[in-house]
């Protein structure tokens, strides 16, 4: 039996049924929101500038390689980033949670681990973004938040939002859950200071490149083979992310024969999940070889992906980044206009 997401997306008649609870979640949406506004719900502002990286719908978009790339980004700008996240997955006793490079997936979430080495950011995680946002601060000398995912934490206050769409499945059967992958009505996106797409996209959307890298090996960091060493290979293809069949397309299209193994986003894998018993190259997601690594054999790999944004979406981060700054200034205590 297909999961509930597949059908999100084929547009299937028996959704219909469960129309009457994607109504009374739309009204608890437009509830909480109504009550963060009128103050009846506590929102905080931190010590530093906020810039959300979410989405709206259900499942993966591309926001944690974005999240990478402006980490670099505005490293390169002279800033000090670091970077907050839910920490889905993790199995930590306490939170929040700092994160490193060789930190445990299974305590604070692959997407951290993979984040944490891939940015060398300081990090925290943990359900409350607020909390995170404050130990990260008190633990490093980051002068700005990035937040991964929390488009809907409205606990914690924002001074920038990029939200982050997928450029094939879009909104689905544009219901919010649970008959679509809204999470929030399609008009939410008027309200973000940035719109990115991930593929083809509108005129008024940043589209968003995403370009693989080379092989990694899982067991020898220093083992690296070009993508086309593995042309007309048959291959094993694992993938537990939002969308799988995202990167099983990006390895047909680099000439692989694919044997495609779909697994739940956040899968906690086993040795035996990635074992098939014959001499083909096992190819996995990045974010997938933070948890496989320690049961790696000779032939697991993992392709990395980078991000590649246009000029235009720098130049619009870049003024909302001064425009904010200068807001900032503005309401400190002792400011003369």
């Amino acid at each position: 039996m297909k999961r509930l997401d597949y059908y999100w997306y084929t547009r299937s008649p028996w959704l219909l049924l469960l129309t009457p609870l994607s109504l009374l979640f739309r009204g608890v949406v437009w509830l909480r929101r109504f009550a963060y506004r009128k103050g009846l719900l506590r929102s905080c502002r931190i010590s530093r500038p906020v810039i959300i990286v979410g989405n709206i719908t259900a499942g993966g978009t591309g926001k944690t390689p974005l999240v990478i790339w402006l980490a670099e980004y505005l490293r390169g700008k002279g800033y000090r980033p670091g970077i907050i996240s839910r920490g889905y997955g993790g199995q930590a006793s306490s939170w929040p949670q700092q994160v490193r490079a060789d930190s445990d997936p299974a305590m604070v979430g692959d997407e951290a681990v993979l984040m944490a080495g891939a940015t060398h950011c300081p990090m925290a995680v943990g359900p409350d973004r607020v909390a995170a946002a404050r130990a990260l601060i008190e633990h490093s000398d980051c002068d700005v938040v990035l937040s991964d995912d929390g488009l809907q934490h409205y606990a914690l206050q924002r001074d920038i939002e990029i939200v982050v769409i997928d450029g094939v499945r879009r909104f689905g059967t544009g219901f919010l859950l649970p008959a679509g992958p809204l999470r929030e009505p399609v008009q939410r996106l008027q309200e973000a200071d940035l719109v990115v797409i991930n593929g083809l996209g509108n005129s008024d959307e940043h589209q968003m490149r995403m370009n693989p890298g080379d092989a990694h090996s899982l067991l020898d960091a220093g083992n690296i083979r070009r993508l086309s060493d593995f042309y007309a290979h048959a291959v094993h293809a694992v993938a537990g992310i939002g969308n799988p069949e995202r990167f099983f397309q990006l390895l047909q299209q680099q000439g692989m024969q694919v044997e495609k193994h779909a697994f739940p986003d956040h899968y906690q894998y086993t040795s035996a999940d990635i074992r098939f018993g014959d001499n083909k190259p096992v190819i996995m997601t990045e974010k997938d070889a933070v948890k496989c690594r320690y049961f790696a054999a000779e032939n697991d790999w993992y392709i990395p992906v980078s991000v590649q944004m246009p000029a235009g979406f720098c130049q619009q981060l870049d003024a909302l980044l001064e425009d904010r700054a200068e807001r900032k200034i503005q309401t400190e205590p002792g400011h003369i206009q």
